[in-house]
């Protein structure tokens, strides 16, 4: 799911309609259905909008035939859709000057001006800004075709494909995969270096290499088969361009542009291969624009996206319905365990609505009849039975983290996985304000100085600047990160201003235990090393690309816990989106895992000003 709304009335929970309801055996339908019903109003809203066409076209003085032929459509988009754009055309001439005839068949000709004033009026509705925007369709409709004709496609590969995704070669299943000469020459432009892209750049040639050896000249003009290096789901062919090829393209284009280069390449495929599906595949949005200009397919590259639509994306809270435990109350068992230390209830339920649990996901019910609301997690599921386990009250101050006490349902359900030790691995989604870090931190020096769970605070991130780099910063590693980590010197002042007792001077020496126990650490070191009893935060988790966070969670040693944080709608890496960030990666590759949690904290907690600027900026 995304980031829910943030409701208008700061002191007020997030509606339960927020939170998708536990369905059948697979919920996917009834939460696409929730976020399809916004979808559908927006539709209809335009529709009703585009109704009132003369109220909006102020300079026209009599209300011409072009008006009234524009707005009946506006009100029946399916019948415009069977009909012609002649058709069309014809049925809505141009408007005419405030006292002048209606105009001739010639004047209609010569006065397009008008006719592009009028559409936008009738044909652009303005959406409600709180709607998300209808999604575009990933593929093109030419790979759409082939797809329903069973038809193998030939895809040519733009640079940035490849030094995105080095194994991008063999994500193409049974179709076949073209690069054109400029692909390897922007390869060699881009080997040099230690950044990530030369790095993938380095090892996309490396491929290529492993691929031509011990291959004929004939083989190379042939195809390559990708399933040569053991790449069984690789069932295509590996081409390379071996002659020069002409396309006609617009004479304004430069010739001496690779981007140009590579859609001559496609024009000419194009006409040399009749009746196969040439599709050209970039990263590049102003790539796949020009190319669609020119009437050539292009589309992105999304074998790397997790989610199509980040709607559907696992947000570790579920909405029970009204009638769950009279539905599963039949034959439930309960009794009281004592973990850690803490006291809990736990239920065994069985019904219908299990199987769409999920382990360690959080579910709440919180009755309309004035009834005590129950809070829990899902602990076991076999089948159509479940164990449920009561959580800890945060919220109240006798269970206070370091000073700091839940002020919401969300932030609860994240202390809870914050301070469970046997929960190894937690990843923490909200938007600006929801309380991630805080929390975070709060969690890990109770555990580091109180409880002595583990021996030090590591904190990382991926620095990428928002604005202009202000360029080489001087000392260690550790004060070249400090100008990064102000978000958590902002916290730790925060967590430092609770403890009142000991005065100013107890606060400094509170504050010089607290620094010797974080570490600052730098993501460009952390191959290889291994993290033993170690309380690690990934902060800003969503600039990380699947490959990367796999590197840092595979760091964990024994004892060690592993906080991921982030908001996905604050990407700011070149090529990463929210369906293809490594922070949407992991929360979809660990859910339903008995040692590791997530939530989606919902409601700003930092101030009026940032929940209102939150809600309408």
């Amino acid at each position: 799911m995304p980031l829910p709304k943030i409701p208008s009335k700061p002191a007020t929970l997030l509606l339960a309609k927020d939170y998708p309801k536990a369905s059948g055996a697979n919920p996917t339908p009834a939460i696409a259905a929730e976020v399809a019903a916004p979808a559908t109003a927006a539709k209809k809203a335009p529709a009703k909008a585009a109704a009132k066409p003369v109220a909006v076209a102020k300079p026209v003085a009599v209300a011409t035939p072009a008006v009234v032929a524009k707005a009946a459509p506006a009100a029946k988009p399916a019948a415009v859709k069977g009909k012609p754009k002649a058709a069309i055309l014809q049925a809505a001439p141009p408007h005419a000057p405030a006292g002048e005839a209606s105009p001739t068949p010639s004047k209609v000709k010569a006065a397009p001006a008008a006719r592009a004033k009028v559409t936008p009026i009738t044909a652009e509705a303005p959406h409600p800004a709180k709607h998300k925007p209808v999604e575009v369709s990933l593929k093109s409709s030419t790979s759409r075709h082939a797809d329903q004709t069973g038809q193998t496609k030939l895809f040519v590969l733009d640079t940035n494909v490849l030094m995105h995704d080095p194994s991008s070669l063999f994500r193409f299943e049974e179709h076949d995969v073209y690069l054109p000469m400029m692909t390897l020459e922007e390869l060699d432009n881009h080997k040099k270096g230690m950044t990530e892209v030369a790095r993938n750049a380095r090892q996309v040639s490396r491929t290529l290499d492993a691929l031509v050896s011990n291959t004929d000249d004939d083989a190379i003009e042939k195809g390559i088969p990708l399933s040569k290096l053991g790449n069984k789901d690789a069932k295509g062919r590996l081409y390379f361009q071996t002659r020069l090829q002409s396309a006609d393209l617009p004479a304004g284009l430069p010739v001496g542009k690779a981007d140009n280069q590579i859609l001559a390449v496609v024009r000419s495929l194009e006409g040399e291969q009749e009746g196969r599906p040439v599709v050209l595949v970039s990263k590049d949005i102003n790539m796949r624009i020009k190319a669609r200009a020119l009437g050539l397919p292009a589309e992105d590259y999304f074998n790397d996206h997790v989610l199509e639509d980040t709607d559907l994306l696992y947000s570790g809270i579920v909405q029970l319905p009204d009638d769950f435990w009279n539905k599963h109350g039949k034959d439930m068992e309960s009794w009281q365990e004592n973990k850690n230390g803490q006291s809990a209830t736990y239920y065994r339920v069985t019904g219908p609505f299990v199987p769409s649990m999920l382990v360690n996901q959080f579910i709440f019910l919180e009755p309309k009849n004035g009834e005590a609301p129950f809070y829990g997690q899902v602990k076991q599921i076999n089948g159509k039975t479940a164990v449920l386990q009561t959580l800890r009250d945060f919220s109240h101050n006798k269970n206070n983290v370091w000073g700091v006490t839940a002020r919401n349902r969300e932030q609860n359900f994240a202390l809870n996985l914050l301070m469970n030790p046997e929960c190894d691995f937690v990843t923490l989604l909200g938007q600006a304000g929801t309380g991630k870090t805080l929390l975070a931190l709060a969690a890990g020096l109770a555990q580091v100085l109180e409880t002595k769970l583990y021996n030090e605070i590591i904190v990382t991130r991926v620095t990428v600047p928002v604005g202009e780099d202000i360029g080489f910063l001087p000392g260690t590693e550790e004060e070249k990160m400090s100008p990064w980590m102000g978000a958590f010197d902002d916290n730790l002042e925060v967590l430092n201003k609770s403890d009142s007792d000991g005065g100013e001077w107890g606060r400094a020496a509170t504050q010089d235990l607290i620094r010797s126990r974080i570490k600052i650490k730098s993501l460009n070191f952390m191959r290889g090393r291994t993290f033993v009893n170690k309380f690690l935060i990934i902060d800003e988790a969503q600039n990380l690309t699947p490959k990367q966070i796999k590197t840092l969670v595979t760091r964990a040693g024994p004892g060690t816990k592993i906080l991921c944080l982030g908001n996905i709608a604050q990407i700011d890496t070149p090529y990463l989106t929210e369906g293809s960030s490594g922070l949407t990666y992991v929360v979809d590759r660990f859910k339903g895992w008995s040692h590791s949690g997530h939530v989606t904290l919902a409601r700003g907690e930092r101030s009026r000003l940032a929940d209102h600027a939150s809600e309408v900026l």
